[in-house]
């Protein structure tokens, strides 16, 4: 005496999502009354039930119990065949057990998630987006990507061109697009395309996996497939479209047309009116000049300008007016009859004993500290300065400040020159005994042209002129 359990089908197939139902006929051969309760064993237990889940029989009856299956429509339920097992527990004898079997087969469902990112893209000749896919069918799958446009004003690039995914897997692909002409003036163009996302297709046209030609989908979001009848083909696969938009930009915008316009005028008048009027007033300026030039008789040799026999004193008109370039030297910092000159009487350059003379100052200085470098003139002798070339070779900061005597000439930033020149018409008169000085505040050192920065800060200054005697007495 046992006890006797059969399923009604041997094999069943069942769609994820759907619901497949069979039978289990369990027979008591005891003779006692048994109780049974049912156990389900297997890959397909976390979805099968048995229905109801304990019987009582008497013995030689039998009953018959449901047996229902339903996967889920999840990437977890995977495609294929699976064994189902159903233990029959008796209570009152459980050595006795029976366990029917069958094979469940699981139909594939392929289905798709996917995602532009950006959807818009600014640019002048191309823009770059991201296409993202999720595998959420129960059967590994080739998906493919393609772009396409209302017209032929893009060219399209996607790399990778095609992914293989698992069940439950992401991918993501570089789409690139690209139009075929540049926008150098004028307004923006948009340019809207689309990419059908789906799995890959068979050299007969047909997708991969469910054997049925493909079909483009109409809907930008994530679009599932229709349930399949268990026993039968499943859908075709529905292909997320995912939209996207190009915005090209001009190379040039439209305001610089109107800008280029109104520089073009600027010129134009600069040429056609400005300029001849500003020539003309220049070339009477020189005419002018060079005709009181011509008018004003040249002084004997040996006596100083502004003392010519029978001009007015001082270099001055008959208008009283200081004639430009006449008369005793200015006083400008340290010219002679200015603050801190020794001129005056018996002060005055020689005529005819000037000669050209340079010195060059070098001034080194510590980081953080102060340096003066100076040239003195000569006792019986007066300086007059034309040119001053300051160099600042290595790039130091700070500041450099040019004296004459005990007045400043100049005082300029280290950082913003290398090399710097200067030059008076009127020359700068540095009396006998007095010095030209140079004084550096060195802030930072520089790096001079071997590339390594220099542990203090260097300046070198070289002023030119011309060096005379002094005429001595009254």
């Amino acid at each position: 005496m046992t006890t006797s359990a059969e399923l009604g089908l041997p094999a069943l197939t069942v769609a994820p999502g759907g619901v497949a139902t069979t039978t289990l006929t369990v027979r008591n051969d005891l003779d006692i009354v048994e109780a049974y309760t049912f156990e389900v064993v297997g890959d397909c237990a976390g979805w099968t039930k048995v229905e109801p889940a304990r019987v009582s029989l008497y013995p030689g009856t039998s009953e018959t119990v449901t047996v229902r299956l339903a996967p889920p429509r999840s990437p977890a339920t995977r495609a294929g065949e699976f064994p189902l097992g159903i233990r029959v527990l008796p209570v009152e004898r459980p050595d006795l057990v029976a366990v029917p079997e069958a094979t469940v087969t699981v139909t594939p469902f392929q289905e798709l998630q996917a995602a532009l990112a950006p959807r818009r893209r600014r640019g002048w000749l191309r823009g770059r987006y991201r296409a993202s896919v999720r595998n959420l069918g129960n059967a590994p799958t080739g998906v493919t990507f393609t772009p396409g446009q209302a017209g032929e004003d893009l060219r399209f690039r996607v790399t990778p061109e095609k992914l293989r995914l698992e069940p439950g897997e992401s991918g993501e692909v570089r789409v690139q697009a690209r139009t075929r002409k540049l926008i150098w003036f004028g307004k923006q163009a948009t340019w809207p395309f689309e990419v059908t996302v789906g799995p890959e297709e068979r050299a007969d046209g047909k997708d991969a996996k469910d054997g049925k030609p493909g079909k483009d989908g109409k809907d930008a979001k994530e679009q599932k497939a229709p349930e399949a009848a268990p026993g039968t083909a499943p859908a075709p696969v529905q292909k997320p479209l995912l939209e996207g938009e190009f915005l090209q930009l001009p190379i040039f915008p439209k305001w610089l047309l109107a800008l280029l316009a109104a520089l073009i005028a600027l010129l134009l008048a600069w040429f056609a009116l400005v300029r001849p009027a500003v020539r003309s007033s220049a070339k009477q300026a020189a005419e002018k000049a060079v005709a009181q030039q011509n008018a004003t008789p040249a002084p004997p040799a040996g006596v100083p300008a502004g003392d010519t026999p029978g001009s007015p004193a001082n270099g001055s008109t008959p208008g009283g007016q200081t004639k430009p370039g006449a008369g005793k030297p200015t006083t400008g910092p340290g010219s002679q009859g200015g603050p801190g000159s020794q001129g005056g009487p018996g002060g005055l350059a020689v005529p005819g004993t000037g000669q050209q003379s340079s010195a060059t100052i070098d001034v080194q200085t510590e980081n953080g500290a102060a340096g003066t470098g100076s040239y003195q003139v000569p006792h019986g002798k007066v300086f007059d300065i034309t040119d001053l070339v300051v160099s600042n070779f290595q790039g130091d900061q700070g500041l450099v400040t040019f004296m004459v005597g005990n007045k400043t000439v100049t005082t300029i930033a280290l950082e913003t020159f290398r090399n710097q020149d200067y030059h008076w018409v009127t020359p700068l008169q540095v009396p006998e005994d007095q010095a030209v000085t140079a004084s550096v505040t060195c802030e930072v050192p520089g790096t001079p042209a071997s590339g390594k920065q220099a542990p203090t800060c260097h300046e070198l200054l070289n002023v030119s002129g011309t060096l005379s005697d002094i005429r001595q007495g009254n």
